[in-house]
């Protein structure tokens, strides 16, 4: 109580309720990848370092647009009219480019994305080697150490290392420092044919086995999920028309077609004594067939993002649909799917992505790649520890340095126990009353020694039933015999 000392009236508020914990953020996703530029507004190197953003056209303002493919346009036929076009990727070599980032995250907005944050390794310059990119991706991820507001790891552009051992290097990294922070949550893609051990077109079975060996070692599997197959977008490719060259085969009287050796642009902006607007649209429709197919990483981080906002981090983020999605690459079934959602010798759960008449492209799965762990075997289990462990962490923090004392035990444990009722409200945290959904422990003689005591430590214990997802519904069906 404060000393009075001049005569007067003097206001004393006393204070009755006690602090409270606030749930901190829980779909925060850090990418990691190549843009086509890296510069804040002011002109200043956004490069090299986790930049926050919030929209695709910050996205935009800061690290640009998508990569300028270039196109190889077949004509085939008679003149004037081809009768056929042939379409050929020629960015880098005879393929596309392995710029994504942007695709991914478009993606990641697309399916419920809100803040997130952006490493930015490289630009559009030059493309890099596999060895390089393994290199850089290695060292955007390292930049996340430093940023707590992140809770999720992507970096889509992996699905490019095709080199054993590379991409290994870069989603063991992302696990270690999940588990070091235990705050965060990777999300990896699982690649059709991505490895060497297989010549030629792999089965699912195939591509599972290949993952489980080659991309992921055995260590911190709780904090990591994987995803299969590839989805075919509707998004296509950014291009130039100046990028796309025309081969003219169509047999004139004498030499090569007549529009051989020019460019897109040069058949729709009236270089030729006229512009062929016919034909300079037909290829632009063939070329708009040429869509995106993209790993479900980043656009399982935008359904995160999703799910947390709409029912909370405790839903499995599962039997979701997906937006800007055709199909899946691949067509999985049932049984073709048992191989990848249990792995009785690794543990390594794959989840898969699904057609399902009448209901579209749906995320069918919900565990961590510790499958074989019944504690963190599901997506929704880990992420809830994760969010109540920070969140108690972070409201804690105004103990350090109180005195450790009944005073500040009971504090502590009703500050807890309301930020834990609140969750078993809301359905996160199984049982009939909160005394079954969860207890919280703190007291000499119950979490702590004297000597714990006086080597200034407080122990508090929390216990929580997590809800579990219901993923295998069971209907029994028996005949009754008739009775009268």
């Amino acid at each position: 109580m404060a000393t009075y000392k001049t005569p007067g009236v003097f206001i004393e508020e006393i204070p009755r309720l006690g602090s409270s914990i606030a749930g901190v953020p829980t779909a925060i996703t850090g990418f990691v990848g190549y843009t086509e530029k890296a510069l804040f507004v002011d002109g200043s190197s956004a490069a090299n370092q986790p930049v926050r953003i919030t929209s695709l056209l910050e996205f935009q303002q800061i690290f640009g647009g998508p990569f300028k493919e270039k196109f190889q346009v077949t004509l085939t036929g008679i003149v004037p009219t081809p009768t056929a076009f042939s379409v050929v990727p020629t960015s880098n070599g005879a393929s596309l480019s392995k710029f994504i980032l942007f695709y991914q995250v478009q993606m990641f907005y697309a399916n419920g994305g809100g803040t997130c944050y952006i490493v930015s390794v490289g630009n559009y310059s030059s493309f890099p080697t596999t060895a390089a990119m393994t290199l850089n991706l290695s060292v955007g991820i390292d930049k996340y150490e430093q940023i707590d507001e992140v809770t999720i790891l992507c970096t889509p552009e992996s699905v490019f290392l095709t080199t054993i051992g590379q991409r290994k290097a870069v989603y063991d990294k992302m696990a270690t420092q999940c588990s070091k922070l235990q705050d965060r949550f990777a999300i990896l893609d699982t690649v059709h044919n991505g490895n060497i051990t297989v010549i030629g077109n792999n089965t699912i079975f195939q591509d599972a086995t290949d993952f489980r060996n080659n991309d992921i070692g055995a260590n911190n599997l709780k904090y990591v999920a994987t995803y299969y197959p590839a989805l075919n977008t509707p998004l296509n490719y950014s291009y130039a028309d100046v990028d796309v060259a025309i081969v003219d085969n169509r047999p004139p009287p004498s030499g090569p077609g007549p529009y051989a050796g020019m460019t897109l642009v040069e058949i729709g902006a009236g270089v030729l004594p006229s512009p062929d607007i016919t034909l300079f649209n037909n290829i632009k429709a063939e070329l708009a067939k040429y869509t995106v197919k993209l790993y479900p990483s980043a656009t399982m981080a935008g359904v995160y993002a999703q799910v947390d906002a709409a029912r909370g981090v405790w839903k499995a983020p599962a039997n979701v649909g997906l937006t800007f999605v055709n199909q899946p690459s691949i067509i999985i079934d049932d049984e073709e799917q048992q191989n990848l959602n249990v792995d009785s010798v690794s543990g390594k759960s794959i989840n898969a992505i699904r057609t399902f008449a009448g209901r579209g492209v749906l995320v069918w799965g919900a565990r961590t790649l510790a499958g074989n762990d019944n504690e963190w075997r599901y997506i929704n289990v880990r992420r809830l520890f994760t969010y109540v462990e920070e969140s108690a962490k972070k409201a804690t923090e105004f103990v350090v340095f109180e005195s450790n004392t009944a005073n500040t035990w009971q504090r502590v444990k009703g500050m807890i126990e309301a930020f834990l009722t609140g969750l078993w409200r809301d359905g996160a945290l199984a049982g009939a009353t909160p005394k079954d959904a969860f207890f919280v422990r703190v007291g000499l003689g119950t979490t702590m020694t004297a000597q714990d005591i006086l080597e200034g430590k407080m122990i508090v214990e929390i216990g929580m039933a997590a809800a579990r997802p219901a993923e295998f519904i069971i209907l029994r069906f028996e005949h009754k015999l008739q009775e009268s």
